[in-house]
């Protein structure tokens, strides 16, 4: 199908304001601004609209332009399948309960794809190769202590560029397969127990790796890496702490695209001289800017805007430094596409959503014309009117400014009756942004207002904002919830007595502290794979996660005291809000028994709390069933608990 940009604007575009440079230039919204939209016959969206919904992710396309390798959950499992670059011949290659990850490679000779796959979702994965034309698969590393993954093929094919994790050990380092034989040797053996490789981008003459060496959450490197000798020289040297990583490398291999946080700790684009070691900065933004491509002869640019959550895709002119959207509509742009965006034709593959249509994929030709491949949604999704989200601006208890996106439902009365939910989202190293939530437009279709905060600790909007919430988890980031709901009051919306929360992972660590530490907020809470003790955490999570922790916690000797005070367990006993748990088996991120210590406690203390364990499921669910009972669940509870409706909750699991 193609379409022209005033159509696909027409079909895809919520309304969207206009940014200043960055977060300083936020005003606090007026609640009463917030508005209920007029729908005649507006209707529930059902869960299985969303579940039979095609969900892809992790486009790779061929040396010669013709075919695409990606995974897609068309069959209830994230699998690899491969098509035409024009959308048609769509074939699963794989067929697995286990889920492969969504990066995938083809051949230098494009008659095999090469691509990573865990077991049970527990995120240690071997490095498989399966032909285009189908088949059995083989598995290259069959390692059940050690997780390589794949990234990128040399120029001629004859190495491929892994990442190498120990399951005992924090550190991800830089390996290099032989093709097609097999052997790996390690590139760089780290010793920092807080650092990790990731390789960036390939020399053209295929003699040097471009990688970043990350230190924590806040502190990196970009390197030069000789393949041959594993010498790694560094590209900039910086004072302090600060963020850069490499994204391209010119045709010429003289250039590199680098982002980096170096002006005052927001995410800016340049370009580096290899040789001089000069920058020449690309954009002066105190929003988010990455880098993400050059165009295929090296004379321009490619970079993501993320301002507030909604993000577009911007290109420059390396000469004129004129810089366009080429026409690409308002909403969630992004390049995408491996080993780059651009296919050899010049066009280049593009994803485009907002927040009440799921994303779909496209080629923007050279002459701007798009021309959609992907027909992701089914047909009750497709013809779904449901709400946009509105992105708001509030004060918390002080006076720092936050962002949040707000759903609230069709033919919503200003009478303070409607019932609200909370979604916390994850990391905290992390941010909501403006794409497509299937969980809030099923909220705001059943009648609930929806809000989704991006609390201090949220990427985005500079570094000094991430680190807000260091040693002082589930504090000032959680005040920063409740001065949410305190906004949605004041809309005249909602009923104070009729507020949820919902989260997952770091969500899900906020909904427990929610409820334990503020009691009388809440009325119904779901948490999913949350963290109630961050000391128990450690003794079973991955040691890369327990560098993590400590990144944001600090020593858990010297620093008990914090970790405690972080901890929901210290306030768990508080809860009032009925509480549904749901949990992966095999999570390695948080893993089970922080689930397990909730529910124990909580029954044991004689409240409303009931639990799912899904097998064979990590950290998030992706078996189409299990995904079915987590939302039939949740939408049952929190119906049950905020609006008094008996709901069919679904079928029965690993109930504990």
């Amino acid at each position: 199908m193609r379409l022209s940009l005033t159509i696909l604007c027409g079909v895809f575009c919520a309304s969207i304001p206009a940014f200043g440079d960055g977060p300083a230039d936020r005003k606090p919204t007026d609640p009463q601004a917030v508005t209920s939209a007029p729908q005649a016959g507006a209707s529930s969206l059902p869960v299985e609209a969303l579940l039979t919904s095609t969900h892809v992710s992790g486009f790779a396309h061929s040396h010669d332009g013709r075919k695409l390798a990606y995974i897609s959950d068309a069959t209830g499992r994230p699998n690899l399948w491969i098509m035409n670059t024009d959308g048609t011949g769509a074939q699963q290659l794989i067929q697995s309960n286990d889920r492969q990850s969504s990066v995938a490679r083809f051949t230098h000779d494009d008659t095999q794809v090469v691509y990573s796959q865990d077991r049970g979702g527990n995120e240690y994965y071997d490095i498989y190769v399966v032909p285009v034309s189908g088949g059995e698969p083989r598995n290259l590393t069959n390692t059940a202590d050690v997780s390589e993954t794949v990234r990128e093929f040399s120029p001629d094919g004859k190495l491929l560029a892994i990442g190498v994790k120990q399951k005992t050990l924090p550190s991800v380092n830089l390996g290099l397969m032989e093709w097609p034989g097999g052997a790996i040797r390690l590139l760089t053996h780290e010793t920092d127990p807080k650092a990790t490789w990731s390789e960036n981008a390939w020399s053209p003459d295929g003699k040097v790796l471009y990688a970043t060496r990350s230190v924590g959450i806040d502190d990196s490197d970009i390197f030069r890496v000789d393949v041959a000798t594993g010498k790694a020289e560094k590209l900039l040297e910086h004072t302090g702490k600060q963020l850069v990583s490499v994204s391209a490398v010119t045709p010429d291999g003289r250039t590199l695209l680098i982002a980096s946080n170096e002006k005052g700790g927001y995410d800016n684009v340049a370009l580096l001289d290899v040789d001089s070691k000069k920058l020449r900065w690309l954009t002066d933004t105190q929003w988010s800017a990455g880098s993400a491509a050059f165009t295929p002869d090296g004379g321009g640019a490619v970079y993501v805007l993320n301002a507030d959550g909604r993000s577009s895709t911007r290109f420059v002119d390396l000469k004129t430094m004129r810089e366009s959207d080429r026409g690409i509509p308002p909403g969630m742009n992004r390049p995408v596409g491996a080993p780059t965006p651009f296919l050899p034709d010049g066009s280049m593959l593009l994803s485009h959503e907002d927040s009440s249509h799921p994303g779909e994929y496209y080629r923007l030709a050279r002459d701007n014309s798009l021309t959609q491949i992907t027909h992701n949604a089914n047909a009750e999704l497709q013809h779904a009117v449901l709400p946009n989200s509105q992105l708001v601006a509030y004060k918390s208890f002080d006076g720092k400014l936050i962002s949040a996106f707000v759903w609230v439902p069709f033919n919503l009365k200003r009478d303070g009756t409607a019932a609200a939910v909370v979604m916390p989202h994850g990391g905290p190293t992390g941010q909501t942004a403006d794409f497509f939530s299937g969980r809030a437009e099923l909220l705001a279709s059943r009648g609930m207002v929806v809000i989704a905060p991006n609390v201090r600790g949220s990427t985005g909007f500079g570094m000094e904002f991430q680190n807000a919430n260091i040693k002082d988890l589930g504090g000032g980031n959680l005040k920063d919830e409740i001065a949410g709901v305190e906004f949605l009051k004041a809309t005249g919306f909602i009923d104070a007595k009729r507020v949820g929360i919902w989260g997952g992972s770091y969500g899900g660590f906020m909904t427990l502290m929610a409820i334990g530490k503020t009691p009388d907020v809440w009325s119904a809470a779901v948490d999913e794979f949350g963290i109630l003790n961050w000391l128990s955490m450690l003794e079973h999570e991955d040691p890369s996660l327990q560098e993590y922790e400590k990144s944001l916690l600090g020593d858990p000797v010297k620093d008990r005291a914090v970790y405690e005070a972080s901890s929901p367990l210290k306030y768990i006993r508080n809860e009032k809000a009925p509480l549904l748990v749901l949990q992966g088996e095999n999570d390695i991120r948080v893993p089970k028994e922080e689930a397990q210590q909730v529910v124990d406690i909580l029954k044991g203390e004689g409240r409303t709390v009931d639990a799912v364990f899904f097998p064979e499921e990590g950290h998030g669910f992706v078996k189409r069933e299990h995904q079915r009972e987590e939302l039939t669940r949740a939408l049952a509870w929190l119906q049950k608990y905020l609006q008094g409706v008996q709901a069919d909750a679904g079928p029965s699991g690993s109930v504990r």
